[in-house]
């Protein structure tokens, strides 16, 4: 496990990796998990190092004590109330926001408590979400005359337009399976198996083949934002690209001999 500082005695963020899962978790659970500056700039140095480290096969991130992450730390905003620092910490959200879909490895939200605000943001801009039947999200900025307009983003890419604007001319909040019908979040179970929910999610990922994830997430991304016609361009050559590799031939080898593919990673 490895840990970036808050100060000598209370890490920031914790990185754990078990069986080809690197597991971050923000760990300010007084401030519930906000995304402080300095979070932040932990995060990305965690993300930038994990996407090249090839025995990373899945990324989950989770929140120590009751809040999964409850946005960006208000105080240190009100704190530093200039238009500078405000624009620098935007960008710097948003860098790490678009970095989590640039990842080659997939990234599993482990929601155990609330989202809201730029924690809501945060499991809509991660691939995949399992939450607790008991957490719920909200985009409360208008609550506080601040209209979150970076959530709006990652929101009105997962669920309905007008479901999303409600949610942040509102700011009211959803249960987890009201966010699970919107798209918000894949799954929803119990508290006590979210833990192992999320194992068999990442355990599902880790023995598909690496090279096809990678390949496939960069896919799926860049294709989003494009036209059809070009979509289906570059799928096409993407699908072409990935037929050729050695765990495409493994995989339709293993497939037809009726054994367990054995993956290369390239």
């Amino acid at each position: 496990m490895s840990a970036i500082p808050q100060s000598a005695d209370a890490p920031i963020l914790l990185r754990s990796d078990a069986d080809g899962v690197a597991t971050l978790t923000l760990n300010r659970p007084l401030q519930f998990n906000s995304l402080s500056r300095p979070m932040l700039e932990a995060l990305i140095a965690e993300v930038d190092a994990i996407a090249i480290d090839s025995s990373v096969r899945v990324v989950v991130i989770a929140g120590e004590g009751k809040a999964f992450c409850a946005g960006h730390d208000l105080k240190e905003m009100r704190g530093n109330h200039t238009l500078a620092f405000q624009q620098a910490l935007f960008r710097l959200c948003g860098k790490f926001m678009v970095k989590l879909t640039e990842l080659p490895q997939p990234v599993i939200a482990r929601v155990h408590g609330i989202a809201t605000a730029a924690g809501c943001q945060l499991v809509s801009m991660c691939d995949l979400a399992v939450a607790a039947d008991i957490a719920k999200f909200a985009v409360s900025g208008i609550n506080v005359g601040l209209f979150c307009a970076t959530p709006s983003v990652g929101l009105s890419r997962n669920m309905g337009r007008k479901e999303a604007f409600e949610m942040l001319v509102t700011g009211d909040f959803i249960d987890a399976h009201e966010a699970q019908r919107r798209g918000l979040v894949n799954r929803v179970v119990a508290p006590a198996q979210l833990d192992d929910e999320v194992a068999k999610l990442a355990a599902a990922i880790v023995a598909k083949s690496p090279v096809a994830i990678r390949m496939g997430k960069q896919m799926f991304y860049r294709q989003l934002e494009m036209g059809m016609d070009a979509a289906y361009q570059m799928a096409s050559e993407t699908m072409a690209c990935n037929m050729m590799t050695e765990d495409a031939v493994e995989g339709i080898d293993a497939f037809v001999a009726k054994r367990k593919p054995e993956w290369k990673g390239h």
